[in-house]
């Protein structure tokens, strides 16, 4: 017998989205995306003056309005909500510290809040349903990822391509789409949703052009959408959709997984060091260790960092890293910071990734080793495990089950603050009080007397 249109796990997805109302969520939920939303911010603002950035926001400045309603928030320049999205979508996500989620290795806000604050801007809506936006594409988002499965991951960048659809969720959420209508920016969301792991071999800076086209081509894909634009409806689980093209072990249930009961939104984790989520573990078990022995980075011989396989395709791309970008995807040049200075953070990047002979003479000490039970834990669970063995001889071990940040080892509140603050304050993108104000905003934004967006709400 066919599935009715209606049961399409796509389909479903849509009518989830289009019904959820800020009072459907739960009160913990909405306070999980106002620090995931002020962790977001930081980064944005962090983003200000990158090479990368500058150049995205030229083609702005080139392309687009020459003011508007929406703000491009490291320079607090206006244009279209198109073009802030993207360049803001882009300055998030260049310093490493935007969130992650494990199971869908998924960085839902680089892609997510961009897309929603520049829309809500120009369209004034209120604070509930710029939270019921995001959650909603955070929602759509995870589950796109885990649907892809780890197969994606091995050749495409999720952020890039079920990003695409998190940010058409969340816009049309924002704007009123009904679940015909969401289905119809979901197809065009999919059939433009790219992102290939290649630059990492070259120090290419398309990680960033990832997140700026697919929050743009989100917000795209929903606008179109609102005017009559049709998208496929089986963008994900057809014969010629996503899956198809993009997967070998794509799972249709994961698109539907315990909608409404589950809210993937809570299991989303914040990065406490400046580098590819996928040091993190390992990080954080050499830190243990060498706190635990009380060792210093000379008493070390060797560390064996045991490792899922996405590490290794993600990280073994990069041999002698060429920018400090690329370094944050060196296991090595992480763990040679985190052994020599105790922080790999993102002053630690700037001032030692690159000309510190101490942390090159460490890096060279370094080896991944692919690890069974890693690896079968991955990627719902991010072991990190190391191996090291001393100058003296001594071999030791150190094991940590959840990195800093997951939900089980979550920042407390002054931690994601303090967070939101350096970011803030790295490149000058907003003073420490001026932050502390934004921080105090985002809190209130659920309380019914709390202003719309506007064009200065920065």
């Amino acid at each position: 017998m066919a599935m009715e249109k209606e049961d399409w796990p796509t389909a479903r997805l849509c009518t989830f989205v289009a019904d959820l109302a800020f009072e459907q969520i739960p009160p913990r939920v909405v306070h999980f995306a106002k620090g995931l939303m002020i962790d977001w911010l930081g980064s944005t603002l962090a983003g200000k003056g990158a090479p990368q950035v500058e150049i995205i926001e030229g083609f702005a400045r080139a392309m687009g309005l020459a003011d508007g309603p929406s703000t491009i928030i490291p320079t607090r320049r206006r244009t279209s909500p198109y073009f802030a999205a993207m360049v803001n979508a882009a300055a998030s996500h260049v310093v490493e510290q935007d969130d992650v989620h494990n199971g869908s290795v998924f960085h839902p806000a680089a892609v997510i809040f961009p897309a929603v604050l520049a829309v809500a801007e120009a369209e004034a809506k209120t604070g509930r349903e710029i939270l019921t936006a995001c959650v909603a594409g955070y929602e759509v988002g995870i589950r796109v990822g885990e649907f892809l499965g780890r197969s994606h991951y091995e050749i495409f960048h999720t952020t890039g391509t079920a990003g695409t659809l998190a940010a058409a969720a969340a816009v049309g959420k924002l704007i009123g789409l009904d679940a015909g209508r969401l289905n119809h920016a979901l197809g065009s969301a999919g059939t433009q949703a790219a992102g290939l792991w290649e630059f990492l071999r070259d120090a290419a800076d398309s990680k960033q052009l990832h997140t700026a086209r697919a929050a743009a081509n989100g917000l795209t894909a929903a606008y179109l959408a609102r005017d009559g634009f049709k998208g496929a409806a089986r963008i994900l689980e057809g014969k010629k959709g996503m899956a198809a093209g993009m997967s070998s072990d794509a799972d249709p249930a994961r698109l539907t997984d315990g909608l409404g009961s589950r809210w993937a939104t809570e299991e989303t984790s914040f990065k406490w060091h400046a580098s590819c989520r996928h040091t993190h573990p390992a990080a954080d078990a050499l830190q243990l260790l060498m706190r635990r022995e009380g060792l210093g980075a000379g008493d070390i011989a060797e560390v064996v960092a045991q490792v899922h396989q996405g590490a290794i395709d993600v990280l073994g791309a990069v041999d002698i890293p060429q920018t400090v970008h690329q370094a944050k995807f060196s296991m090595g040049t992480v763990l040679g910071l985190i052994a020599i200075h105790g922080v790999a953070d993102l002053d630690a990047f700037e001032r030692h990734a690159l000309g510190d002979g101490g942390v090159a003479a460490f890096r060279s000490k370094v080896r991944m080793e692919f690890d069974r039970e890693v690896d079968t834990l991955y990627p719902k669970q991010w072991v990190g495990k190391v191996s090291v063995t001393t100058v003296d001889g001594r071999k030791l071990f150190s094991r940590v089950d959840e990195p800093k940040g997951d939900p089980g080892n979550a920042l407390a509140r002054q931690e994601l603050e303090a967070k939101a603050v350096r970011l803030a304050e790295f490149r000058g993108g907003a003073t420490a009080a001026e932050m502390c104000g934004y921080i105090d905003r985002i809190w209130s934004l659920d309380r019914p007397d709390s202003p719309r967006i506007s064009s200065h709400w920065l």
